[in-house]
């Protein structure tokens, strides 16, 4: 049977341990030092006194110097080793209590309780650096984690209707209760084809949130970014009824026409679900100051604060009343905004409150005005 391996000393103790043996070696050095500089320094003396002071009584003083020399510094060494001692121990002691306590919550941490923390407050700058970065850790940890449950109840959420569908005509089919026809046929079609759109937007937003988005950059027009916009949404604003106005300043961006395009499109695809027959969206373009700043504006249902606070999130819609082909699948708008952040941009949403309409504003940098061309 293989021999048990010692068990290491602990860190406190090893410390401890440490800072004794350097006040003892001090204080050995102190005292040998002490001992062979000493009495022939207090001979040297003497001498010179040799003319005044016999032999004998020379003698008898150096005795006495050693003697004395060699008590008190014995007894002022005890003092020193006693106070070194107490105060490495209060010392280790000290320096111990923080690292057991980030020991403590690592174990935990790496068990699965995301919701650790330790104190920052130790009194050493040192550890209260490392307590902090341990506690910002854990609480991107802990975010992760929650985004990921979030993740898996949306998606939950998101597939149980289409496969409800499926399911259940697949089995009206297969009883005989329903024919299989062209209706029963489009509807496995629509419900197999929403199902690969929620994979399609769950891949594009897992991407986003990554930053794994491979950008395309090269100059283009701002006015070219709003007429292809414009002429692929005016036949479905037209057939809703909703006025489509465009406006657009000279000047180029470098970023990616496509996913440009595609941030672009689903502003005007949220503004037209959003706002009512007769309505109206208004999409433009403007450089200012070196950055391209797009917005598209409508007169629809507008947006609470709270509403304005949670837009961006994956999978919020801000009626969840509707069905995800009618109100979308949430996932837009945070694509959006990732596509902004990943040329360096941001996207943005302003809205006076309900039944005011809202806002959306797409900033890029990199933008240049140039003359207008004749």
């Amino acid at each position: 049977m293989a021999e048990p391996r010692n068990r290491p000393l602990a860190w406190g103790t090893r410390t401890f341990l440490a800072f004794t043996a350097v006040v003892v070696a001090s204080m050995l050095s102190v005292a040998i030092v002490a001992l062979i500089v000493g009495p022939p320094l207090f001979h040297e003396h003497l001498l010179e006194l040799s003319p005044v002071v016999g032999s004998e009584e020379m003698r008898h003083a150096e005795q006495a110097f050693v003697d004395s020399g060699v008590r008190s510094l014995a007894a002022g060494l005890v003092v020193a080793l006693g106070i070194a001692i107490l105060l490495s121990w209060w010392e280790s002691r000290r320096l111990r209590r923080p690292l057991e306590e980030l020991t403590s919550a690592a174990n935990r941490l790496e068990s699965g309780d995301a919701g650790v923390r330790v104190s920052v407050d130790s009194g050493s700058h040192e550890f209260n650096a490392v307590g902090r970065a341990f506690n910002d850790m854990a609480t991107r940890l802990d975010s992760t984690e929650e985004n990921r449950r979030q993740l898996l109840s949306d998606v939950a959420h998101e597939l149980r209707t289409p496969l409800s569908t499926l399911m259940a005509e697949l089995e009206a089919i297969s009883d005989g209760l329903v024919p299989w026809d062209r209706a029963g046929h489009e509807l496995l079609t629509q419900q197999a084809a929403r199902i690969q759109r929620i994979a399609n937007d769950l891949n594009d937003v897992s991407r986003a949130e990554e930053g794994r988005f491979e950008l395309d950059l090269h100059p283009v027009e701002i006015s070219a970014l709003v007429d292809h916009a414009i002429a692929v949404f005016r036949p479905q604003f037209s057939a809703k009824g909703v006025e489509l106005t465009a406006s657009a300043g000279w000047g180029t961006v470098v970023a990616d026409e496509q996913r440009v395009g595609q941030v672009i499109g689903n502003l005007l695809d949220n503004a037209l679900r959003h706002t009512p027959s007769a309505g109206h969206v208004r999409l433009s373009a403007e450089i200012v100051d070196g950055r391209a700043s797009i917005s598209v504006t409508d007169s629809g249902e507008g947006l609470t604060p709270e509403q304005m606070s949670r837009v961006f999130d994956r999978f919020y819609r801000t009626d969840t009343t509707r069905a995800m082909d009618a109100g979308g699948s949430g996932i837009g708008l945070t694509i959006s905004r990732s596509i902004a952040r990943a040329h360096g941009g941001s996207l943005a949403v302003e809205s006076p409150g309900l039944g005011g309409g809202a806002a959306f504003m797409l900033t890029l940098p990199n933008a240049s005005i140039h003359a207008r061309r004749s």
